[in-house]
């Protein structure tokens, strides 16, 4: 029988040095290592034995472009890492290594609000508007968003956003009771 001949294009090749390697298998091996960091690992390590990237997909249960895509990346930065291997410690290239397997920035503009200020709305979200000298029973967004700008806590929001805001944040509670019985 004729051995059938691949369709599509040549996959990037992929030459992993035995540190590399190594290194990848511990990423892949690794207790507190995301799951999307191992999963490019397995996609790497397999790359290197020549898996076609369809093999490569079905077996680690992604896309094809997916592992196009991290087979690409680990061979733009492959030459930097075989020389970083000779002049960096273990701890630091084990860190670029996994850093390497991480997303890039996403574009779009970075969040508007600090984490602080984002704390410091939900503070004034949980004190009762009466102590805050605000003419309301219970919060509105429109309210929260006046009283948070008005106190300094942030330049300007839009009423819109402290709902938004405010609806992530709503604590569920439980339809069981938390306090035993006595």
């Amino acid at each position: 029988m004729e051995k059938r001949k691949p369709r599509g294009r040549k996959p990037v090749d992929i030459n992993l040095t035995n540190r590399q390697k190594e290194e990848l298998e511990i990423v892949v091996r690794g207790m507190n290592t995301p799951h999307i960091q191992v999963i490019r690992a397995n996609i790497i390590l397999q790359a290197n034995r020549d898996g076609r990237n369809a093999h490569i997909a079905k077996d680690v249960g992604c896309h094809i472009d997916t592992v196009r895509t991290w087979r690409g990346r680990w061979a733009e930065t492959e030459a930097i890492l075989a020389d970083a291997e000779q002049e960096m410690d273990v701890k630091a290239y084990r860190q670029m290594v996994r850093e390497v397997l991480t997303d890039n920035p996403r574009s779009g503009s970075p969040g508007k609000f600090s984490a602080e200020q984002l704390c410091q709305i939900m503070a004034v979200a949980c004190q009762p508007p009466e102590e805050v000298d605000c003419p309301v029973t219970h919060w509105t967004p429109r309210e929260l968003a006046n009283k948070v700008v008005e106190q300094g806590v942030v330049e300007s929001i839009s009423v819109r956003h402290v709902g938004r805001f405010l609806k992530g944040v709503r604590l569920k509670t439980t339809p069981n009771p938390v306090l035993a019985d006595q």
